[in-house]
């Protein structure tokens, strides 16, 4: 099994039984300015700081590639509505200065099995950088 990286307790993940990718991947930031203006001159432009740091990115959920995608699905959903605060690391490297929020998920829900069971999703995530205060 070679573990891939991971969202909190979400695995990303490949394996013979299991495989829980994470695609299309999205990292941004940017700085906030505030200008001044003065009378008969030009305007003065003032760093004054940066805003938090975002991510997204799609993670597919699959039975057919052996996962629960409701269970999946409803850990996020809890992440997401407690608050909870996640460590977001890939590979060798954990992205940001601290932790991550999820500030919204879209699931697509693309396939059913024939007793109407989540067969496969695929989950937008956002999440916002949050740091200690």
């Amino acid at each position: 099994m070679a573990i891939i990286g991971c969202l909190g307790e979400v695995l990303f993940e490949v394996s013979r039984q299991t495989i829980r990718t994470l695609d299309n991947m999205v990292w941004s930031g940017s700085a906030r300015y505030a200008t001044h203006n003065r009378h008969l001159t030009n305007a003065l432009t003032e760093f004054t700081g940066l805003d938090p740091d975002q991510i997204s990115f799609d993670v597919t959920f699959s039975a057919e590639l052996g996962t629960d995608p409701m269970e999946e699905i409803w850990r996020l959903f809890r992440y997401e509505r407690s608050g909870t605060t996640l460590p977001l690391t890939i590979g060798n490297h954990a992205y940001g200065r601290y932790r991550w929020t999820i500030t919204s998920m879209t699931t697509k829900a693309q396939y059913f099995d024939r007793n109407g069971d989540l067969y496969h999703a695929v989950v937008s995530l956002k999440l916002q950088e949050y740091l200690r205060g």
